[in-house]
């Protein structure tokens, strides 16, 4: 029992570690990526960290009207819950080190707490610029967390009637058995509907492109982290990364999980090191698409037109899908 939980305290620690560089490496080359599109040269692929290691021997600067608790602690909160989730999430052919039977709900709560502590630490800055943009953190959240809703109970449903083994709630259920090769054609339509609406949920989870509003540089300079610096803003601009790398890896686990290894005819060790390797090239591609090349190529929203957008339009997607998986499931 002791020893059990001794390795799963060295196995967690390492993957958080691991999943925090890959997180800022893929920032730097969503960065490299996003200049080229645009003919620019673009910062160095490193350029993060020596962001972040900048800032980390910086001072950090509490504003003389903040709560400072919460200021200081909200972007422990934030980073911390960006790490803890990935704790649920199965890595290529690996478990998850904390696999339960409902990981898909825990998983939303940890994002919506991420959000919610980023939120926290603008209002108790005392700034009103950060006050507008925590203001416009909350209401993008409370938008994109509908359809997010819908597309996980949807899947976990689809997954009970079809009488998968394993939990419905449990990602390892999904990577165990994908959903496309047991639907029929109105269920593959479903869960294209599904897989849309979620992958257009990354740009407002991550805040970038077109869902660039809580920040938004040329409008309220940095909006909620406006008054942060030193190792407090470090641990936001990692939060930041983590995001976009959680919501891609959620994203991969649900719609996207076939083994190479398997196609491959790998067995043993090689299997669990090739799938792994693929299940970050997957992510990758996944990031690519739903942050670099749509915060290329479409430009700020509103933050009325980025609610209408999630409730009506992301939110009607998903409903289509789960009407459509229901009457596969009928049929």
């Amino acid at each position: 029992m002791i020893i059990n939980v001794v390795m799963k305290l060295v196995a967690g620690i390492a993957l958080m570690l691991l999943v925090s560089v890959v997180a800022i490496l893929f920032d730097g080359a969503d960065r490299v990526i996003h200049a080229r599109m645009q003919r620019r040269w673009g910062p160095p692929l490193f350029q993060p960290f020596y962001d972040i290691l900048k800032l980390l021997g910086k001072e950090n600067i509490v504003p003389r009207r903040a709560v400072k608790w919460a200021f200081n602690g909200a972007p422990w909160v934030a980073a911390s819950t960006m790490l803890l989730l990935f704790l649920y999430i199965p890595i290529g052919s690996l478990p998850p080190i904390l696999g339960t039977e409902g990981d898909l709900i825990l998983v939303i709560y940890l994002l919506g707490l991420a959000g919610v502590a980023m939120a926290i630490g603008g209002f108790a800055s005392g700034n009103p610029i950060a006050n507008v943009g925590a203001q416009r953190e909350m209401i993008l959240m409370m938008s994109y967390e509908l359809p997010l809703a819908v597309v996980v109970t949807t899947m976990a449903w689809v997954a009970y009637k079809h009488g998968i083994p394993g939990q419905p709630f449990s990602l390892e259920t999904f990577v165990g058995m994908p959903l496309w090769g047991i639907v029929g054609k109105m269920g593959l339509l479903g869960l294209l509907c599904l897989f849309a609406a979620l992958l257009m949920v990354v740009p407002g989870e991550t805040g970038k492109g077109f869902m660039d509003i809580p920040e938004a540089k040329t409008e309220i300079l940095e909006g909620l982290i406006i008054e942060y610096s030193g190792t407090n803003l470090a641990l936001f601009k990692i939060t930041f990364a983590l995001r976009a790398l959680a919501m891609s890896a959620i994203i991969v686990a649900l719609f996207l999980p076939w083994s190479l290894g398997k196609v491959l005819s790998l067995t043993g060790p090689l299997l669990f090191v090739v799938d792994f390797l693929w299940f970050w090239v997957k992510v990758f591609a996944v990031q690519v698409f739903g942050v670099t090349f749509i915060r290329t190529a479409f430009g700020r929203l509103k933050i009325w037109q980025a609610s209408q957008f999630y409730w009506v339009k992301i939110a009607g997607l998903s409903l289509a899908g789960m009407i459509l998986l229901s009457i596969d499931v009928i049929l």
